[in-house]
């Protein structure tokens, strides 16, 4: 059975702004930030499912995620997941297998735990920082927002995309940065993110 995650979003945020709010409140710095590379997989049946597999080095560890998003809701993401032990090693049994990656794609991620719940400021090329709130379910989510500041009307729900669609509006449904090859800091703006 699938992994039904409660979380939520907040686009555009501060970093040492959130850091203190953090910290005034309690919270546990669980894992600094710290790159992050993943490879996104996906075939004409996940794309029609709202699912892919993604292999991601978080820093400390690997994993295999099959994700599939019900709906764009606090409740939409379910997932299965795996640790393993060799980024390259699985990318490379993926592609062996027929399955090789659409997009390899860079981010920064700093984790903090507070009250049950995990917060990860997220860092992608692009883009303006977020914060994600995972909890154990909806209100406990709505409460670590809201002992946050972050007000509710402002919440962002579905994979690193909403935040993408926030901050260009331009973009379709259909586009995504799993369209583009390699996406990586040192890259210049992708011609899918300009808007003329």
């Amino acid at each position: 059975m699938m992994r039904t995650e409660y979380e939520v979003k907040f686009v555009d945020i501060n970093i040492d702004d959130i850091r203190g709010k953090l910290r005034a409140v309690g919270a546990h710095l669980k894992v600094p930030m710290r790159l992050m590379r993943r490879v996104i997989i996906d075939t004409p049946g996940l794309i029609e499912q709202n699912a892919y597999v993604r292999v991601r080095d978080e820093g400390d560890r690997v994993t295999i995620t099959y994700k599939k998003f019900d709906s764009l809701s606090i409740n939409g993401a379910k997932e299965h997941q795996i640790i393993v032990n060799d980024f390259d090693e699985t990318v490379a049994l993926f592609s062996a297998a027929g399955l090789a990656h659409k997009s390899f794609q860079e981010s920064k991620r700093e984790t903090w735990d507070l009250d049950g719940g995990e917060i990860v400021i997220d860092i992608w090329p692009w883009l303006n920082p977020y914060i994600e709130i995972e909890g154990t379910g909806e209100e406990h989510v709505k409460s670590l927002a809201s002992t946050l500041g972050l007000p509710w009307d402002k919440a962002v729900f579905g994979d690193v995309m909403a935040a993408y669609r926030r901050q260009y509006p331009h973009l379709r449904k259909k586009d995504t940065v799993a369209d583009i090859r390699e996406v990586r800091f040192a890259d210049p703006l992708p011609d899918l993110l300009k808007t003329s």
